[in-house]
């Protein structure tokens, strides 16, 4: 039996041949004009053996839960740092995560969805994904949503860094830690009064002000207070050749992509206390004639509010015992406004609306203990109160109402983690969670990981893992009354066991080198399918998958900010069920990075080239491969305070599709081609 479906060749040697052009550009000799106006040339092959041993290894606080370098963390990590965000001109959470190794983002023109080692179902809004702020879960309580493009409520001018953590995390988190848990720590407050604005606009009359406040208070507190309104009308006109009809305009949406949104932040820290109060809200017009709805019509819209309150206790009482505590109430709504045609038999046009309301409260408490000076435990204890959880469907005019869902559940875990040192060489680390979830029922997470590291900055890791996600509240309660969807309340947790190796090794304070190979094995996965009973769509757990892949990544920075990143992975992924390969799952991602010192201290100049290999869509035909170049020039440093960017994205306007999802009639869907972004900041 043919189990996998072969590897087309000719992209595979464009992808090994674009992966040998960026790697001899890397390893060449590289020349930067220094301040003082003299050439200098860096050849990383005469680097001396003493420099290549003073390095500077980055510390991670996800993988464990406390801060510990990237070589002894139990995972596969990557670190984006404030620099590379400016630098490389990256606009949302959804273009961070695109650049990194392993991960890929497609876009139905309405949210932004992340693939993590070829995985990423159409339509599934990222549940799969742990996304946290400063360590606050930021996934919802209905759909179990992480939000990574512009609907991330998060300015990311205020990120000093995001932590990516590849492979199971429930042990330390959780359900929804499943493929990935991905942490944004937000910027540290100023210790004098400071104030910070930055302003930009680009291609479709896109524009974007920030205005951010902060310093010191009496008493020795500090505050930061920052908001953001973002807005643009979108691409004029889109064409699908799925509606090229003349009742549905000839297949051109018009004037039906605008994107608008406003979020405000703020954070007040008094000793070991730290308040964040964070609230945001987007409105995007869907132009694909998602769910049958009718074509081109702009009354076809989504509003998406997320908001949360955290107070958070961290203290240190000496080197070998920290407490954390934490206090939280959140916030989601969301109001999904769609235009159908009921004719013959019924008004012509009708607005239903899907409408959904979360809230709910939790804390957690967590307690880190250096024993024998051999053992770091991490043990603590979360829970959540769902006190509303929503969901209501609904015709404006007439009225008819659909579907009218009113829950409130709880959940709760609790784990430990012993992070044990038995030579100065070699770290085993174990950990086990559980969970009990009072729609899913119980389970429990289990962790191990050997790090074995023979020398200082070289690391060798055996990981496994094993995650589960609850179904959510959408799959277990949304019912239409027969109309077209049909709740199951028997679903189960999926589940997930991974096997990694990892090989980490550190070549002076300017270059870090990593090759990675898993497997995994996923079951009860949970997908929406037609009942043949009812003829009603409904979720059931019925797919197993498994999948295997490698990547490998070597990323250098130095002292003039030259900097450069290249990545290449290779995932295979198929359906247990019938040996087929997984839909909107790239085989190959090659992606490399480059930041150049044009004039040292003052201009750079950054170009990406992001490499996806074809990907399998739901009607079983190709979405073609495709290269994206994205060039940004960057300046900093010519007047006290001010730094200034522009952007060209998809400089080479490269036409390519995204898989679509089941609702909608395009099975692959058009992206955008080149478009501009001018960026003006000035702190004062």
């Amino acid at each position: 039996m043919n189990r996998f479906v072969p590897i087309d060749t000719r992209w595979q040697r464009r992808v090994l041949l674009a992966a040998l052009v960026v790697l001899g550009i890397a390893l060449q000799p590289v020349t930067a004009a220094a301040a003082d106006g003299v050439t200098r040339t860096t050849d990383l092959t005469q680097v001396p053996l003493e420099e290549l041993l003073e390095i500077k290894v980055e510390n991670v606080y996800s993988a464990s839960r406390f801060e510990q370098s990237v070589t002894e963390a139990p995972a596969s990590v990557s670190i984006i740092t404030a620099d590379d965000i400016r630098k490389s001109g990256y606009r949302t959470l959804a273009d961070i995560l695109n650049s990194v190794r392993g991960f890929y983002v497609s876009n139905d023109r309405n949210y932004s969805y992340l693939g993590v080692r070829g995985f990423s179902r159409p339509g599934d809004y990222n549940t799969r994904v742990l996304l946290m702020i400063d360590g606050h879960r930021l996934n919802d309580n209905i759909y179990d949503q992480a939000q990574i493009g512009t609907e991330f409520p998060l300015d990311v001018d205020l990120i000093e860094r995001v932590e990516i953590v590849r492979g199971p995390g429930s042990s330390l988190y959780g359900t929804s830690a499943f493929f990935a848990v991905i942490n944004v720590v937000t910027r540290p407050g100023w210790h004098k009064p400071t104030g910070e604005t930055a302003v930009a606009f680009g291609s479709d009359d896109a524009h974007q002000a920030r205005l951010t406040l902060g310093g010191d208070l009496p008493a020795g507190a500090t505050a930061l207070v920052s908001g953001t309104f973002f807005d643009t009308r979108g691409e004029r006109s889109i064409f699908f050749k799925e509606y090229d009809d003349p009742a549905t305009n000839h297949g051109t949406a018009h004037n039906v992509d605008d994107d608008r949104s406003y979020s405000l932040y703020s954070r007040f820290s008094w000793r070991d206390f730290t308040l964040q109060a964070l609230f945001a809200k987007r409105e995007k017009t869907v132009p694909t004639g998602a769910y049958g709805t009718v074509f081109n019509d702009s009354g076809n819209r989504t509003y998406d509010e997320r908001g949360y309150l955290d107070l958070k206790y961290q203290r240190k009482f000496d080197p070998t015992l920290e407490i954390l505590g934490r206090l939280t109430y959140d916030s989601y709504n969301y109001d999904g406004r769609y235009v159908y045609d009921y004719s013959p038999g019924g008004p012509s046009r009708v607005v239903n609306k899907d409408k959904v309301s979360g809230r709910w409260w939790g804390g957690e408490l967590q307690l880190t203990k250096t024993l024998l000076a051999s053992h770091i435990l991490t043990m603590g204890g979360e829970w959540r109160d769902n006190l509303r959880q929503d969901q209501r469907n609904f015709d404006e005019q007439p009225p008819a109402t659909y579907l009218d869902d009113n829950r409130r559940s709880y959940a709760l875990g609790l784990f430990l983690q012993d992070s044990w040192k038995i030579l100065a060489s070699l770290n085993l680390t174990l950990g086990v969670r559980y969970d009990y979830n009072q729609t899913a029922g119980s389970a429990t997470s289990p962790r191990a990981a050997l790090v074995y590291s023979p020398w200082e900055k070289t690391a060798f890791k055996l990981l496994f893992g094993a995650a589960f996600r609850a179904p959510n509240a959408n799959e277990l309660y949304y019912d239409d009354n027969g109309i077209s969807t049909r709740a199951n309340r028997d679903l189960k947790p999926e589940k997930i066991r991974t096997y990694e190796g990892v090989y980490e090794q550190y070549l002076g304070e300017q270059v870090r080198t990593s090759l990675t190979g898993f497997y995994y094995r996923t079951e009860d996965l949970i997908s929406q399918v037609t009942d043949p009973g009812s003829g009603l769509a409904t979720f059931q757990n019925i797919d197993k998958t498994e999948a295997y892949g490698g990547g490998a990544e070597i990323e250098g920075r130095w002292a003039n900010e030259l900097a450069g990143r290249l990545s290449y992975s290779y995932q295979v992924t198929r359906d247990l069920e019938n040996s087929e390969r997984l839909t909107n799952s790239p085989r190959q991602l090659l992606k490399g990075n480059l930041t150049l010192p044009l004039v040292s201290k003052y201009l750079f100049s950054t170009v990406e080239v992001l490499c996806t290999s074809g990907r399998r869509t739901l009607a079983q035909r190709e979405a073609g491969g495709f290269v994206t170049t994205n060039l940004t020039l960057f300046s900093k440093n010519l007047l006290p305070g001010l730094e200034f960017s522009c952007s060209v994205y998809n400089l080479f306007d490269r036409s390519y599709g995204d898989p679509g999802g089941t609702e909608h009639l395009q099975d692959s869907i058009n992206q955008e081609g080149r478009t501009f972004r001018a960026k003006l900041s000035y702190r004062f």
